[in-house]
């Protein structure tokens, strides 16, 4: 095979690698910026509420990730097409360097997984506790996004309906929040009878939808893991034959 035509034949699966790179750096950092901002998940508001910040740093580390993902693409790119050496190399540091950090990230998000449920556990706890207080109106955000996810999910309180029992703000001990219920009544608290009461509890759905967001996240772990292996092996090659070569499908 003619030198020219391995370095176009290089350069053309860099290409295509070098873009799935940043799709899934993008991915990334739309998952973190998402974590960050939205206000209307019961998750991203109850974790980044307290003293306890470990999903923001988390959020936080996977935005830095995610934008050096795309740094390094459009670095990747202009070294591929313009073949400059220099930047090949630096190109191919930076990908090693990434991939010792994904490959701790997933092992710190491991280790912490337990301290996250039971600071999630403890927050809906509180949101339990205080739900309905009119001395703490600057929760009522809170108190409607939790209404939200019992009335799409039909489920009550974090085990059943019983954990609504520590709350003191009620004005009479079996009531619950309407939002337990088929009412449509606008109000925090409903006196119905017990057996329309929904049964389940929202502990399970939550975890569920934890599970398959961390799932997402360890998928694109995964994808970004192989697709540095794939450039930094192509890259290693393309420098080569650059170097030996020293040709240029320019000239």
């Amino acid at each position: 095979m003619e030198p020219r035509e391995k370095i176009f034949i290089l350069k053309y699966f860099l290409s295509i690698f070098s873009g799935i790179f940043l799709v899934l750096g993008l991915m990334v950092m739309m998952f973190s910026v998402w974590l960050l901002i939205d206000r209307n998940n019961l998750f991203t508001v109850l974790s980044f509420a307290g003293e306890n910040h470990l999903v923001a740093y988390i959020s936080y580390m996977l935005l830095v990730v995610g934008s050096i993902i795309v740094f390094i693409s459009f670095l990747g790119f202009l070294g591929i097409f313009e073949e400059i050496r220099w930047l090949l190399i630096l190109y191919l540091g930076l990908i090693v360097l990434l991939f010792g950090i994904q490959v701790a990230m997933p092992v710190l998000i491991y280790t912490r997984k337990e301290e996250v449920q039971i600071m999630w556990n403890d927050r809906i706890d509180a949101v339990i506790s205080n739900y309905g207080n009119k001395n703490l109106t600057g929760k009522e955000h809170e108190w409607a996004i939790l209404n939200a996810v019992q009335n799409t999910l039909e489920c009550c309180g974090r085990y059943n309906s019983t954990d609504w029992k520590k709350n003191e703000n009620k004005e009479h001990t079996n009531q619950v929040p309407c939002s337990c219920t088929k009412s449509n009544r606008e109000e925090w608290f409903c006196d119905v009878p017990a057996n329309d009461v929904y049964s389940k509890g929202c502990d399970e759905y939550i975890k569920m939808w934890f599970e398959n967001n961390t799932l997402v996240l360890i998928a694109i772990n995964i994808a970004l893991l192989t697709v540095e292996v794939l450039l930094f092996t192509q890259g290693v090659l393309l420098f080569k034959n650059i170097k030996k070569n020293k040709i240029s499908l320019k000239e």
